[in-house]
């Protein structure tokens, strides 16, 4: 049997908390997916992050909802009753402020994964939502109200100035960039309270994005119901400042939790980085990619302040490959002490894996663009639905759009109940744990329901047809709508939960939030995509004369087979959807950080070992591969497939006495059995002279043991 003296080594003598590897940082106390705390050391997992500041993060959420809800609601009949505009103009008006928050969305992320980090982002644009709704409160009670002709909607106010509408404006898009920026920044922020690379911490992390829509749901039915009421009385400036209290008290949540958060370091701007790996692949448009990723350039920051984790090569793509393969300039380059490439003609495999992940995205976000003229019609198509049906029930009357609340309703019920009741339920009459599907099975069984909810509603409106009268509508209850509201909003928990976590973990660590930002303009795009088809809709089927689908007048109309086309347009995405899903390649994160197959630089130019391939190399595949070996104590540990630290081994075999080799520790057993040879070969009279010392060694040893029997 080999002797072998095992060298694990281990840097002992530092006592600060570093972030070489994962699981250092998880045998430190600290966070293994590299966030940090307020002063830029790794996070510890007992005084940060975790429910505590992911509650804040909720309350400050549902808090922020209510106040942008509660000026969108009633943006239209403000702008009809108070500035006095035509219902084309209002409409505008609203469907603008709208879309500019979607994209005031992108742009916040942009700035949180950049440049400001999402806390910053956070903090800087929701007090711009405070200032912007305490703007317009203000305006609206000294310029805008004349408080005696506008106590409730039926009055028509005096029209305001120029000037005073251009200071509404003002107000009303501040608010849109402070509530559409905050909102992927917030999300992101909240994930970021659970450790990714914990299994523990990584289940709740699941659960804050459903509650997160709870959230945001909460304070859209609050905003939906009490402060419309209120604005439907009149009193707008008392709906103002009750929305511009709300918005002060979500700043003060946010704010509270600063200590405890967990951060993540903006890693600069993507776009230039992008661009990096697209000039880099053009200047080498001639050169050859190798099979598997060998030979491409890879860094190893040894830096605490960088704990940024890389990305494994896919064989995906392979043209974007070109942009990491090194030339002999590069090498040149590289061999000079201190020098780092031009990014522009060499990037690291990491960044080439980053635009990939995006490339991978895009699929599903079409997908998800196109799910969304479904979702887009809850609150246009279905209230109109609602206008044409009898909506009193004994003396009292419902008003259609008050319907999505049975929407909002569903879709937070749903939510909890699965967690709380459904889910420990199913254990309790099976003794076991189901099986929970993955977020794009949940994005596909969501699919599915909102078929079946655009079904619903177009045999609604073939009912209501049935008992359509001469007034333009039908005494059809406005109460049978009342299914396709609860299986739009149980699809809606399917689908924007999912798709939330799943552009938040197929996204490299610097690009979560844009990532959110994009899985949530996919609503805005729906938008313009529905609105594109029911123009042409009704421009081919209005033609000769023809009422059309959507016409003026329901009962004239066939609005059941726009329902029923929107359900085919639907089937289809899914359709495109499962042959997506069914070929998407997920993230491979590189959970150690020390081995891979491909050329690893380092910028502190600690010493490297050059490692040819042998049998015993599952690893490599057969190539050659330079590494950096922790032989020093202030050097970082090197790690195989299987995440594990390499230990450092001396054998004393008579064929390689005292030669050192380093080999994964579950070598043999069911790993990946990496094995590597450190010193190189001894020469005949070295091999002779150490066999010969062990030999005397284990001579005196036994005669040592004699003696010690004898006394």
């Amino acid at each position: 049997m080999d002797i072998e003296e095992e060298l694990l080594i281990s840097n002992n003598n530092d006592d600060s908390v570093n972030c070489d590897s994962p699981e250092e940082r998880g045998m430190d106390g600290c966070t293994k997916d590299g966030t940090m705390d307020m002063y830029g050391k790794p996070a510890m997992k007992a005084k940060t992050g975790g429910w505590r500041a992911g509650s804040l993060v909720l309350v400050s959420e549902g808090l922020a909802a209510l106040a942008s809800a509660g000026v969108e609601a009633n943006m239209v009949l403000f702008s009809k009753s108070v500035l006095r505009q035509s219902n084309a103009d209002a409409s505008n008006t609203s469907t603008t402020f709208i879309g500019t928050l979607n994209i005031c969305a992108l742009f916040g992320a942009f700035l949180s994964d950049s440049y400001l980090g999402r806390y910053l982002t956070c903090v800087v644009f929701q007090a711009v939502l405070v200032i912007g709704l305490v703007s317009l409160s203000l305006s609206t009670q000294q310029f805008l109200i004349e408080l005696k002709g506008c106590r409730t909607t039926a009055d028509i106010c005096n029209k305001p100035s120029p000037a005073k509408v251009v200071s509404f404006y003002i107000s009303i898009y501040l608010l849109a960039l402070g509530s559409g920026a905050t909102e992927p920044a917030v999300a992101t922020l909240g994930a970021d309270q659970f450790d990714e690379g914990d299994s523990e911490e990584n289940k709740p992390k699941t659960a804050f994005f459903s509650y997160y829509y709870v959230a945001l749901n909460l304070g859209s039915l609050i905003a939906e119901t009490v402060l419309v009421y209120i604005e439907n009385m009149g009193k707008w400036v008392m709906a103002l400042w009750i929305s511009t209290s709300c918005g002060f008290l979500a700043l003060i949540f946010l704010l509270s939790g600063t200590s405890r958060y967990r951060h993540a370091r903006p890693s600069g701007n993507p776009i230039s980085r992008f661009f990096q790996v697209i000039v880099a692949c053009l200047r080498k448009s001639k050169i050859d990619v190798l099979s598997h990723g060998e030979e491409l350039y890879e860094v190893q920051v040894n830096d605490e302040q960088d704990c940024a984790r890389r990305l494994l090569h896919t064989d995906d793509f392979k043209y974007l490959d070109k942009a990491a393969i090194m030339t002999q300039s590069d090498e040149l380059l590289l061999s000079i002490k201190g020098q780092t490439p031009n990014p522009w003609h060499l990037c690291t495999v990491t960044q080439v894996e980053e635009v990939k992940c995006v490339l991978r995205l895009l699929p599903i976000w079409f997908c998800a663009v196109v799910t969304s003229v479904a979702f887009v019609q809850v609150p246009s198509l279905f209230v109109e639905q609602g206008e044409a049906m009898n909506s009193q029930i004994f003396n009292f009357h419902i008003a259609p759009a008050n319907m999505t609340v049975v929407d909002i309703i569903s879709t937070s019920t749903f939510i909890i109940c699965f967690e709380k009741v459904i889910v420990p339920l199913y254990v309790k009459l099976t003794k076991k744990q189901p099986k929970i599907p993955s977020e794009l099975e949940r994005m596909g069984i969501g699919m599915v329901i909102l078929i079946m909810a655009m079904i619903v509603a177009g045999l609604v409106e073939q009912c209501r047809l049935k008992y359509a009268n001469e007034k333009e509508t039908s005494s059809l209850s406005i109460f049978w709508q009342i299914p396709q509201y609860v299986l739009v909003g149980v699809s809606e928990a399917f689908i924007y939960i999912a798709q939330w976590g799943f552009f938040e973990s197929e996204i490299p660590d610097g690009l979560k939030s844009l990532g959110l930002g994009l899985s949530m303009s996919s609503s805005a795009l729906g938008s313009f995509l529905c609105g594109i088809i029911v123009t042409m809709v009704t421009k081919i089927t209005s033609k000769y004369g023809k009422s059309g689908w959507i016409s003026p007048n329901l009962n004239e109309g066939h609005m059941d087979r726009f329902f029923f086309l929107t359900a085919a347009l639907i089937a289809f995405d899914l359709v495109v959807f499962v042959v997506c899903a069914n070929r998407f390649k997920s993230i491979r994160i590189d959970k150690g950080g020390g081995l891979s197959n491909k050329i690893t630089t380092d910028r502190a130019s600690i010493g490297t070992t050059k490692m040819s391939s042998t049998n015993s190399d599952a690893f490599s595949s057969g190539s050659n591969v330079t590494c950096r070996c922790r032989i020093h104590l202030n050097d970082p540990p090197v790690r195989c497939h299987c995440g594990y630290e390499l230990r450092i081994h001396t054998s004393w075999t008579k064929s390689n006495p005292g030669r050192r080799f380093i080999s994964c520790p579950e070598r043999g057993v069911n790993k990946c059995g990496f094995f590597k040879w450190i010193d190189d070969d001894n020469c005949d009279r070295s091999r002779n002279i150490i066999s010969g010392l062990l030999d005397k060694l284990k001579l005196a040893r036994n005669e040592l043991a004699s003696a010690r029997q004898q006394v």
